[in-house]
Order: structure tokens, then sequence, then C-alpha cells
């Protein structure tokens, strides 16, 4: 379906409203895949609460309707309002697929902000806070018998309240510097899917490469005692592993080892990397055998990957070798959608485009991206920083939720092998009086800690930016516009302690100290996480951290900072400010719409640092 924005003249395309599939790319939970779903995107009836005064048998929904799930500030919502108002309603009518005896009905819902009750025929099914992670709901209770079921979702969301996780959301009418226009209510897909009274709930994948294994944590709904798992491992089409186990209980904690060639050339080619992203394909199938013949009661399709990140001696480690990272800073935005990419080959399009443009890796900035990113980013190879979106304020409330909200994140992106690092504060967001206040700092250490244990296998950058008190990494924010004052800055620090010590502690970019506390950073790689922001716009009132003048100017600027970044030696990565413009903050490599700004071929040469 495509539909064409009236303000703008441009089309977009909108998923299918009710549409059953099957593509994995399109599949929301693509670690996770049953073989049908029902795709509940589309046109919804839609109403604002401004002040949150309605309740859900009184919504006055009139003629107006909402493209799910595109937010109602976007132009592809079709309904464009970029004002204040602190909730939202939807409702929307749906059929009841056919349910054998036995089998439930979930309804999902990818994300929600902030914070949403779901209604099933006008009765309460659940309720859900966090406005980046998903929830499921067994609606199989509410069903009336037959025909025609409704659906109705308040989303609330108070566009001031700056104690909520909000990223890079404007507390403002307008978007203006840094910051961009609001997402209010469902910004990611919603779907059905009938599931078996025993069924795959979840599945945590991890990788020890040291032994040539791979681990396996399952959890099962309903009683799952008695039942056994089959579990098929396949690098293309050859068998790894074909293991049966029986389930005592509804959690399965296996390791599963792999035919081990011994080889190392053999041995490199079942690792994934950005150069050679091999997945392992898992198929997964729930039996009952108590009986006279085998009964498949649930079956799933599912990936991993062999593949462990590390830092040791002040690099970071892919495979038990040093790599170096190079990273570009992404938003995550569409002009059109907003924070929802307009369809999946636009995912696609932008995994291929930072590769395309000479990177190996991303830091999605202030935004826990669409699962369906991180698959094609596992699949095409394209390494990821994940950074919890932060909230403003420093109290017990928006400490709650950020805690909440970021256990769920980890818990649902943690079997993705293109996540290679972990960043729960940035630039002390959230901490406004870090150096000042016990408290706050003592708030990144738990949270440092906190993802330490939750993923012992990452590491974990405690606050981006400056002011660290615990991280693993050392992430160094520079936005100095002369490139040889910033290669000055930062060439000796390789030389001995005395220099790096001098560097963390009497360099002060952005005027803010690299570390605190007496933190001890020896041994720690050095990346330089944000630095560049050169804007280069045809709008004059368009926000950069400096400008050039022509393409040519540009391309030059580009290529001095690149060559100032990868000049000294005590840097281990990079992250260039950023990938594409987004809104007024046209610092990007490319223009909002994906096009260039200067050849890709040469931006590639400039960004591997070649003449």
């Amino acid at each position: 379906m495509k539909t064409r924005n009236t303000k703008t003249g441009k089309q977009t395309r909108f998923w299918s409203s009710t549409a059953i599939t099957s593509q994995a790319e399109d599949y929301p939970r693509p670690q996770l895949r049953r073989e049908n779903w029902i795709n509940l995107d589309g046109q919804w009836q839609f109403a604002i609460d401004h002040d949150a005064t309605f309740e859900h048998d009184e919504v006055p929904f009139g003629a107006t309707n909402i493209i799910v799930p595109f937010a109602p500030e976007t132009p592809a919502s079709q309904v464009g309002d970029t004002g204040f108002y602190k909730a939202v309603w939807y409702r929307r009518n749906f059929e009841t697929p056919a349910l054998s005896k036995g089998e439930r009905l979930v309804l999902h819902f990818g994300a929600v902000d902030w914070s949403c009750e779901v209604y099933v025929n006008g009765l309460l099914a659940g309720s859900h806070e966090g406005g980046y992670t998903p929830f499921s709901l067994d609606i199989t209770r509410l069903l009336r018998d037959g025909g025609e079921q409704t659906v109705t979702v308040r989303a609330h969301d108070d566009p001031h309240d700056m104690s909520k996780p909000r990223g890079k959301q404007d507390w403002r009418r307008d978007a203006h510097s840094i910051w961009y226009p609001r997402t209010t209510g469902i910004w990611q897909t919603v779907w059905m899917e009938v599931q078996p009274r025993v069924a795959i709930k979840s599945l945590h994948w991890s990788a020890d490469v040291a032994s040539w294994a791979i681990g396996l944590n399952a959890e099962f709904t309903g009683s799952a005692r008695g039942l056994s798992l089959h579990v098929v491992l396949k690098k293309d089409e050859q068998i790894l592993a074909d293991d049966r186990y029986s389930l005592q209980d509804n959690v399965l904690s296996r390791r599963i080892e792999l035919p081990d060639p011994g080889i190392e050339d053999e041995r490199f080619g079942l690792l994934w990397s950005p150069e050679h992203p091999q997945l392992i394909t898992a198929e997964l199938t729930l039996s009952d055998s108590s009986g006279r013949s085998e009964t498949v009661i649930d079956r799933v399709v599912s990936y991993t990957a062999m593949r462990t990140v590390s830092v040791d001696h002040e690099r970071f480690i892919l495979n038990g070798r040093p790599y170096h990272l190079a990273l570009v800073l992404d938003q995550g935005y569409w002009e059109e959608s907003g924070l929802t990419a307009p369809d999946a080959n636009a995912l696609r399009r932008d995994v291929e485009l930072v590769k395309a443009l000479g990177f190996n890796g991303v830091r999605k900035h202030q935004k826990i991206e669409d699962p369906r990113f991180l698959f094609l980013a596992d699949k095409l190879g394209l390494m990821v920083w994940e950074e919890m979106p932060s909230p403003y304020a420093f109290n017990q409330r928006a400490q709650e939720r950020l805690l909440s909200t970021w256990t769920e994140a980890i818990r649902r992106d943690i079997s993705h092998p293109c996540i290679v690092a972990w960043v729960p504060y940035n630039e002390s967001w959230g901490l406004p009086d870090l150096p000042l206040s016990a408290a706050q700092r003592d708030s990144q250490r738990a949270l440092y800690y906190l993802t330490r244990s939750l993923d012992p296998s990452r590491p974990v950058i405690g606050n981006d930016g400056w002011e660290m008190v615990a991280g693993d990494i050392i992430a160094v924010h520079d936005y100095d516009g002369d490139s040889q004052r910033m290669a000055a800055r930062y060439s000796n620090a390789h030389t001995g302690s005395e220099a790096r010590e001098h560097l963390l502690k009497s360099e002060r970019p952005g005027s803010r100290e690299l570390v605190l506390d007496g933190f001890d950073h020896s041994g720690k790689p050095v990346m330089l996480t944000e630095f560049g922001g050169i804007c280069f716009s045809r709008d004059e009132g368009a926000w950069g951290y400096k400008r050039a003048g022509s393409v040519e100017e540009f391309a030059r600027q580009y290529q001095d900072c690149i060559q100032a970044v990868r000049a000294p030696r005590v840097f281990a990565g990079f992250c260039y400010t950023q990938f594409t413009d987004t809104y007024q903050e046209a610092n990007g490599l490319l223009y909002m719409d994906r096009s260039p700004k200067y050849d890709i071929g040469q931006i590639a040469r400039h960004t591997r640092g070649e003449r």
C-alpha cells in the first residue's frame, strides 16, 4: 500500500494491514520466528487525549485515522500533529484466526511510547511501561465467540516528563539543536500469532569460542515437564549439531559442542565478523513423545553465531585478535516517519549504506533500534553499540524507569552477534551533577555493574563521552574544529602511562573531565566516539558543530578529521558524527533522504584513511 503525503507530495510505503507473512526480514521478532503471523499494522481509528482524561469506554473516536506503526507526530501517520498532548487512543477490529483446542492468541507490541493499557472487547488485557521495549499479552480469554474482535490501546506520554527515558525527543514544541520531534504512542509493529498452550517463549544464545561450543537458554510457557526439545544447528545446509533434550521444567540451559576442525582457517570460516558474517541457523521443535507417536507442539526458527568480543592491552578484541573499530553515529530517524523505518527495505538500505561508506559499525545513538535492523546487521555484517535513551532528570522515578527499560532491552537483544558493546549513559545525560554528586556517580557504577552482570560477554561503556567512573572502554567526545590541534592533543598519549594520565586528567574536550574519582583506566582502550559534526546544508538555519561552504570544502574537512583521528596510535577505534542529517542537525555524510553529499566511493576512501 502506498499513500501520498499531502504536505510534501512524497510517496511513503506502508505495510499492509492484517497481512500474513513468513519473510524473515519483515518478521518483528527475528530470533524467534514461527511460520505464520498476523500483522495488525495499517489503518486504526485514532483520538488525541490532550489532558489524559478519557476513559476507555468513552473515547470520542471520530473520523480521524492513523497509519500504525507511525507516530502521530510524523507525516507518514497521516496525522502529523506535533503539538503537546499527554495521551492518545487507538482502536481497530480484527477477525479471530482459527484456534484449535488449547491454542492461545497472543498479541504483541514492538514498542509503545511511553506507557499503555490494552483493552480487548472493552476488557483490560494488560499494561506496559517503557517506550522502547516489546511486550506480549495472551488475549484468548477475552475473545468473543466467533466473528470480529476489537482492540483499543491507550498510550500515555507526557511531553514534559523529564524523568522518563526519552532520548532525543524534544521537550519544546519545535525541534531545536540536537533534539528532534517527539514520538508518542505506537511506533513499532503490532502483530498476533496463534501459539500452543505450551510454547517456546524465549531463547538466549551465547558463544564459547575457546571451547568451540554454543550456549542455549530456553524458556517455555505452560508446563513443559515431560516434553522434549529437538535442536538442529546448521551452517548453511551443513548440520553442526542435532540434539534432543528431555525437559524437566520450564527452563532449559545447555552447552552444545560443535565439531572443531582444529585448523585455524577452517575455524575462521565459522566465526562471525563484519567481513564474514557467518550465521548459524537454529531449528527448534517442541514435541510430546509420551504417546504411540511423536506429536509436534511448537516449532520455531532462530539463529546464532560464533563470535567473541573483549578488551585487552588497550585494544578492542574480536575473535581473539585486535580489531580497529570504525563506527558512525546513527540516530535512526527518517524525515517522513521519525523513529520508525518506512519498511524493512529502509533498514536494509541503512546497513548497506554504512558499509558502503567504509565503516564496520554504528553507535545507535539514544535509540533502542527495531530488532529487524539488528537482524540485518547480523546478516550483512555490521557491528552495533547499543545505547540506552536518556532521561534528563535524576530522581528515584527516573532511576527505576531507566533500570527497568535497560534490563528489558538487554534481555531482548543479548543474542544478537552484531552487538559488541552496551552504553547505559551518554554524556552524563540524566546525571546533571555527576562531578558533585556521589549518588549520581554511584548510579553510573550501578548501571555499569548491572549490565556486566546481565551480560559479562561484552564491554560496557559507563558514560560515553566524559566523566567516567566505571567502564571497559574510555569513550571520548571531542568536537574541536581544528583537526591539527585535535591530532596533537592525542598524538603522544600512547608513549607511556604519564602521557596517557595527562590526556585523561588534564585535557578537557567539551570542558569536562574525562575520568573521575581516581578511576583506574589502565589497560582500557581509548576511543574517540564523537567527533566531526561538519554541517553542510543549503539551509542557512541548519545546525552543526562547524560548517562547510561547499561540497569540496566538506570533503576536505571530513578527510582531515579522519586523518587526525587515525594518526594517533592511542585510539583503538572511532565513531564519526554522523551518518545522516537528522532534521535541523545537518552534519551527516548523507542527507536525511539517504543521498550522499559527495561520491560514496570517495567517502569510503576517506573513511579508510586513503587519499
